[in-house]
């Protein structure tokens, strides 16, 4: 046995062992009879409660049901049957109750005002429609009035009244010139809600013709328009500020009703001077966050979806700066009734129970009152099954003949609710409404719902399988809706597959497969990113998205949650919105939309266009005074990047006309500076904008201000007095600009005297220059000099006194004394003693001393004495000649100079300094290479610096390996330019160090390379062999050879294996060569410069004799036996080139203690 239990609104599956079976309760709100079956008729469709028609087009009045068999349709008009056969202009639709009038070809709307209702009836029962209200809309004209012109002063308030006509629906009002230019509105002129134009104080400005109020009818789309007012607005010199009061509403307290769920709409305007602003606060509460709005410049307080709950005390505040007032407007919300359970349709079948329950609310609380097929149900028949209890009807053990259509009425003063809910009494197996195999497909990670929508009566029961053989779905991972819908809220990978519905009852049994496809979600893995640009540059941004590879995505952009503009700027391809010559309209949020048939994701990114300011504008000066000004302005915009700094600036359009100066810099929070001025000049100032990208254009010029005259500030800067002659002195300033001068006239009085005398003050007026010259005096004393400043308005502050000489000659006195002490040979120390001060004339400057070189006789002749010149800075008496020649006759002088020119000459001192050590020999050359001799010629030092004592000759060779070999020491005579080295090795590359010696040491040395010859004869027999070699014949002949050769190996291989001895290197040691011995480290081997391959032995030679012997005609006498094949050739520098495969030779002994002779051949292979 099964157990029925009343589920909710969905039921998550038990966890449990008992199968996932859904017994879902008779009253099911998503439950549709299919309309194959008999069943009472349902409204489907009907025009609005209160329905305004257009009286030019023809009245419709809609009413559409559904039902089995279909119903037929009848109207009453006011509450009595509508005969429509009777009326030639109204017709009814075929298979509907929807009537037509036609009114266009005759007849007038006003004739079918009235309210009019739809029943729909058949066998079982009948439906009916709402009350539908029908009203003809109406747009009349406004009355013809005289309009007055109405004059008033400046600041008063003002009221335009509009009146407009009353029409159906109300009409939209707004204010409008005759050029149909809307009427610009403010905190100080708004329009009410009545459609009045309230002025808070008039100005000069709202003088105009025509204010016209214009009435537009939305349903008839005809606007209707006011006769213009005339105003006009009279200046008044003087106009009292006064507090606010009310214009509307009036009064301190006023009440208002609103009905629930409408736009509560609170109004309050003042006036008063300065224009007062409007304030609002709900009493005992706060407003509601969501649903506040202000509007007409927060004269209008709107709260949508009003509830009871708003109820309650709304004050509202209007302030200026002398004074509040404040007006309390109480609210009440009333309710029409609305709907707490409404009556849903009831499917039983025969001996079952059920309820209709019709559940209302509002304010006052409704009536409910229910009906029966059309008719109030005490009057209907009576129905022993049926029990009516306030809004329920409680149905038990009912039968066919209980089918019918029940009307619940819930009624109020503000209203009424009407619904249909029929009773069906049937008797069906179970039916599944849901398509066979229908194929879901979702996105992994979110809830799959399978629908099996079904009927059957009695209710069916529903399981749910998966899986050819599976059993009932237990699992608590799914989630069973009343309507036989299954939930996966998660589903996954696993979920895939196909699920089966069952549907059973009492008559049998219906079931159907639902396949299911979880896809991978769709996702954006590389999203746009936050740009800032500047104006005029280029943005990109990039969207990745990473999808299913069975659903195929489409990539929108949108700007600002809309499309992108439709601008060839905007440029969309694969991954990537580039915008180029970005606009200030470009800044906003860009969002890259990834839909495919199955999910959308997006990924948002905001583009910040930046730029430097506008320039600031409407410059005004205030508060002028005679030494400041105020400045203020107005920032331009700051596009996007806030304002640092503001730079204002000045032209001096008097003395410096189109020259800008910098005035002052203020904080970029400021609009106003007070700036510093100075007497007489005609000012201008602009101001400039700062941000992080730059500095704005300037603003406009601002007004110009002149100041008035005074006397100067300041005095001239720069006083000197200097004389150019022995008997003046020239005074020079640097005289003040028009700026500084404070007023016309400028000059400047120039006073002086002497310092150490008694004189009084010397004074000269003169005009505005920079110098004056004070002729006659002595020469070189000190005076007193000050120069002030004047002007018409009178004379600048008590000048500073400046220090200044009249001019210099040049000094009378040589130093005496002059010594030298030389230090070494190109260093000496010279003393001399100082000349007395009075000599000097002048300003000392310092001490010069003249030195030169004694020239030899032999080239005094060819070019003059070169003199050198040190001065030493101020008083100094002693000096280092630095850079002397070594061994060289020196003389010199000294002298005392001054800012006129040097003194005479000391008497000439002469010194000589001691020898150095020589410079490099000017040359090296190597000459006459032979096969064991080199000969260097050289050219003696160019600065020898002493005498030459001798030359010193160091060598040593160096192996191909650019090793270096010993050192050899050569002493050669001062009085030689040439030497020949000789029992040098052959084809061997030197190293030469060469240098000059003198009794104070070595000077520097000079280096040089050379190679020493190769015999030529053996080099022509290697060439002889390198061109056989190159012979067809001789290759043939090599090939033979190299055959028999292997042959030979071939038996001798076999012979060794036998036992058999060759004794070869009894033979070597033989026939050993004596040259090739271990050499002694003084008789020339390479000891500290040898490589640690030199003590490996050496690899065999490919032309060995077959008795593996050493030939003495072999050994070191031609180089031919070192080449395989290729010509000997030699570098430029007569380094030899070659292959080298050099024969087998003994292990020469460890470390240098040979004591044979060095052989050629053996040098040679030490290098290979």
């Amino acid at each position: 046995m099964q157990l029925k239990i009343m589920m909710p609104k969905k039921k998550h599956l038990s966890a449990g062992r008992a199968p996932l079976i859904l017994f879902l309760c008779q009253m099911i709100s998503a439950l549709e009879v299919p309309l194959d079956l008999v069943q009472p008729p349902t409204i489907t469709q009907q025009s609005p409660k209160d329905y305004i028609i257009d009286p030019r087009e023809n009245i419709v009045i809609q009413c559409e049901a559904k039902g089995k068999p279909p119903p037929s349709f009848s109207w009453t008009r006011n509450g009595t049957h509508f005969d429509i056969d009777k009326d030639p202009l109204v017709t009814m639709k075929s298979g509907s109750g929807t009537l037509t009038v036609n009114i266009m070809s005759e007849g007038k709307a006003e004739t079918y005002e009235g309210v009019y209702q739809c029943t729909a009836r058949n066998e079982r029962g009948a439906a009916i429609s709402n009350n539908i209200v029908i009203r003809p809309s109406r747009s009349p004209l406004w009355t013809k009035e005289k309009l007055e012109r109405i004059t008033l002063r400046n600041g008063q308030s003002l009221v335009l009244p509009c009146r407009p006509p009353v029409g159906l629906p109300p009409p939209i009002i707004f204010w409008m010139d005759n050029s149909f230019q809307r009427l610009p509105q403010s905190e100080r002129v708004s329009q009410g809600l009545n459609g009045d134009l309230y002025f808070s104080n008039v100005l000069p400005e709202d003088t105009r013709e025509d204010y016209i109020c214009y009435a537009r009818f939305n349903h008839t789309q005809t606007i209707q328009q006011k006769q213009p007012i005339s105003v006009k607005v009279i200046s008044a010199k003087s106009h009292r500020e006064r507090p606010p009061t009310f214009l509307t509403p009036e009064g301190n307290a006023s009440r208002k009703e609103e009905l629930r769920g409408n736009v509560l709409s609170l109004e309050c305007i003042a006036e008063g001077l300065p224009t007062p602003i409007i304030y609002w606060i709900k009493e005992d509460g706060t407003l509601p966050i969501n649903r506040t709005f202000y509007r007409n410049f927060k004269k209008t307080l709107q709260i949508v979806q009003v509830t009871e709950a708003d109820s309650g005390n709304y004050q509202c505040i209007a302030k200026n700066a002398l004074g509040a007032i404040h007006h309390v407007i109480s609210v009440t919300v009333k309710a029409a009734p609305y709907w707490i359970i409404a009556p849903q349709n009831l499917v039983l079948s025969p001996g079952e129970d059920g309820t209709l329950i019709c559940r209302a609310n509002g304010n006052p609380k409704p009536r409910i009152s229910w009906l029966l097929n059309g008719i109030p149900i005490e009057i209907a028949p009576d129905d022993p099954s049926r029990k009516i209890d306030g809004d329920t009807i409680i149905f038990s053990n009912v039968q066919e003949r209980s089918s019918a259509v029940y009307q619940c009425n819930a009624s109020n003063e503000y209203g009424y609710l009407l619904a249909n809910a029929f009773v069906n009494v049937l008797a069906e197996p179970p039916r599944i409404l849901t398509s066979a195999d229908t194929l879901y497909q979702v996105i992994a990670n979110r809830p799959a719902l399978l629908d099996c929508a079904f009927f059957g009566s009695p209710l069916p029961t529903i399981e749910w399988f998966k899986g050819a053989k599976g059993s009932a779905l237990r699992e608590d991972i799914y989630v069973l809706h009343e309507n036989g819908t299954l939930e996966i809220p998660v589903a996954q990978k696993d979920s895939t597959g196909t699920y089966t519905c069952v549907a059973r009852n009492k008559l049998g049994m219906a079931k159907n497969d639902i396949h299911l496809e979880i896809k991978d979600p769709t996702r954006i893995i590389k999203q746009p990113e936050y740009a800032v640009v500047q104006r005029g540059s280029t943005v990109s941004f990039e969207c990745i998205v990473k999808h299913d590879h069975t659903l195929i995505p489409t990539i929108t952009w949108l700007k600002d949650h809309r499309e992108l503009p439709s601008d060839g700027r905007f440029t969309v391809d694969k991954d990537h919105l580039v915008v180029t010559d970005v606009s200030d309209d470009d800044g906003g949020t860009y969002t890259c939309v990834a839909n495919t048939t199955l999910d959308n994701v997006s990924a948002s990114a905001v583009l910040s266009v930046v730029d430097v300011p506008n320039p600031p504008f409407d410059l005004e000066l205030t508060d002028q005074l005679d030494r400041s000004v105020q400045l203020s302005w107005t920032p331009g915009d700051d596009n996007n990047s806030p304002i640092t700094k503001f730079i204002i600036e000045y032209e001096d359009a008097m003395h410096e006309p189109g020259l800008w100066h910098h005035q002052i810099e203020v904080s970029g929070a400021q609009t106003t500076a007070q700036l510093k001025l100075s007497p007489y000049v005609n000012y201008s100032f602009r101001v400039m904008a700062v941000n992080s990208l730059g500095r704005s254009l300037p603003s406009e010029a601002s007004e110009q201000y002149l100041t008035k005259a005074a006397e100067p500030d300041k005095n001239p800067t720069a006083v000197e007095g200097l004389g150019s002659e022995p008997d003046n002195l020239v005074i020079t300033w640097k005289p003040l600009n028009g700026f500084e001068s404070n007023g016309p006239g400028l000059q400047y009085k120039v006073s002086w005297r002497q310092k150490d005398g008694d004189d009084e003050w010397t004074s000269m007026v003169v005009a505005d220059v920079s110098k004056y010259i004070v002729s006659g005096t002595p020469t070189f004393v000190p005076y007193l000099i000050k120069v002030q400043a004047l002007n018409d308005a009178g004379f600048a502050p008590e000048p500073a006194v400046v220090l200044g000489h009249s001019g210099e000659d040049l000094p009378m006195v040589a130093p005496g004394n002059v010594h030298v002490n030389v230090v070494n040979s190109t260093l000496a120390e010279v003393h001399w003693d100082p000349v007395p001060l009075k000599s000097i004339r002048g300003h000392l400057q310092g001490y010069r001393i003249y030195y030169w070189k004694a020239q030899s006789s032999s080239t005094r002749h060819r070019r003059h004495i070169e003199k050198k010149i040190l001065t030493f800075q101020g008083s100094k008496t002693h000096g280092m000649l630095p850079g002397l020649e070594p061994f060289s006759h020196y003389t010199l002088n000294v002298r005392v100079v001054n800012r006129k020119g040097e003194g005479p000459a000391s008497p000439d001192r002469a010194f000589n300094t001691p020898e150095g050590v020589p410079s490099a020999p000017s040359s090296l050359k190597i000459v006459n290479p032979t096969l064991d001799s080199l000969t260097l010629e050289w050219e003696p030092p160019s600065h020898p610096n002493g005498i030459l004592t001798e030359y010193t000759l160091k060598y040593q060779p160096i192996n191909s390996t650019h090793e270096l070999g010993p050192l050899v020491d050569l002493k050669i005579p001062a009085n030689k330019t040439r030497w020949t080295l000789k029992n040098l090795n052959f084809s061997t590359r030197y190293k030469f160090y060469f240098y000059a010696q003198t009794a104070a040491g070595s000077g520097s040395q000079i280096t040089e390379e050379a190679i020493t010859t190769v015999d030529e004869g053996k080099m022509a027999m290697a060439s002889r062999q390198v061109d056989i070699a190159t012979q067809g014949w001789f290759i043939g002949l090599m090939c033979a050879v190299a055959l028999l050769i292997l042959i030979l190996l071939i038996v001798c291989f076999i012979r060794r294996n036998k036992g058999g001895k060759y004794p070869v290197k009894e033979k070597e040691d033989a026939h050993a060569d004596p040259e090739i011995q271990p050499m002694k480290e003084d008789d020339g081997t390479f000891g500290e410069y040898s490589d640690a391959e030199d003590h490996k032995p050496l690899k065999k030679g490919s032309r060995t004799p077959s008795d593996r012997t050493v030939k003495k005609e072999d050994s070191d006498d031609s180089l031919v036996d070192y080449g395989e094949g290729v010509n000997g050739q030699f570098n430029e520098d007569g380094s030899f080139i070659g292959q080298y495969s050099g024969k087998k030779e003994k292990e020469p002994a460890e470390g240098n203690e040979s004591s044979e002779a060095p052989s050629p051949v053996n040098a040679m292979n030490s290098f290979v």
